[in-house]
């Protein structure tokens, strides 16, 4: 019944990135990590960005979760131009319309999966919609969970928290660095499953690094860099496309 409203979603831009540039250093140290990247990321998808290490995937991500400085160019979130936030208005927009699932679960130790949860919405004072959050709850399987602290859950169950976490406030997009890169195969997978219902059943808008093809496989769309640029993306992805579109990057930077 969600699918409709969720592919005319699609066609709208939840984050953007013109003409990015990150530059480390000066002179001979310099280091260019991103050279001018122009990319948007669309309403209700699931976009993967890969590439080898050094590439600037990981710096592309901070850049436009606004986790990191820019050197030049302008990020949207939404209608929101980063680069003219101070320091409050940019907190202030991570905490109310922006995600975050790292590698490691950054849960607190002393507070329940429940309180985890719903942390950010308490730091900002908002009153969490109940029946939201009991729906992302039972959508990741924590229901028989909630009052469990992180020592007493599983990696995967902790990392489960972290999702919920991250959909618990609706928030306008989700950034997820190597979010199953501490899991085993099989709670990386369960992961992965739940953000890829997340964008289809809750319309929800997710940007993940990952190393894996068979992370990217979930994607609807990956997209490739090499030193700093943008040079391929693949839509409707399966791993051995992934897999050989990875291979071909390898094949050009052995020979060049």
């Amino acid at each position: 019944m969600t699918t409709a409203p969720i592919a005319d979603r699609s066609t709208l831009v939840a984050a953007r990135a013109t003409e990015l540039s990150k530059i480390y250093g000066q002179g001979e140290t310099q280091v260019v990590a991103l050279d001018r990247v122009s990319i948007d990321f669309r309403q209700a998808e699931l976009t993967a960005i890969m590439g080898p290490s050094g590439s600037g995937k990981s710096t592309l991500m901070h850049c436009v979760a606004g986790l990191d400085t820019f050197s030049s160019g302008s990020v949207r979130i939404g209608e929101t131009e980063l680069g003219s936030l101070k320091d409050k208005q940019l907190t202030k927009l991570r905490r109310d319309k922006i995600g975050f699932i790292f590698q490691a679960f950054n849960l607190l130790p002393t507070l329940t999966a429940l309180e985890n949860i719903t942390l950010p919405m308490d730091i900002a004072g908002r009153k969490p919609d109940k029946q939201w959050v009991d729906s992302v709850i039972q959508m990741v399987g924590l229901s028989g969970r909630l009052g469990h602290r992180p020592a007493q859950l599983s990696g995967g169950q902790q990392q489960r928290v972290a999702v919920a976490r991250a959909l618990a406030s609706r928030p306008e997009i989700i950034f997820g660095d190597e979010p199953t890169g501490n899991l085993d195969s099989r709670s990386g997978a369960e992961v992965l499953g739940f953000l890829r219902n997340s964008v289809r059943e809750l319309g929800q808008t997710v940007v993940m690094v990952t190393h894996d093809p068979v992370a990217a496989a979930y994607a609807d769309r990956v997209v490739f860099l090499a030193d700093g640029r943008i040079v391929d993306e693949v839509y409707g992805p399966t791993a051995d496309s992934v897999l050989d579109r990875m291979k071909r990057f390898d094949a050009k930077g052995r020979t060049s």
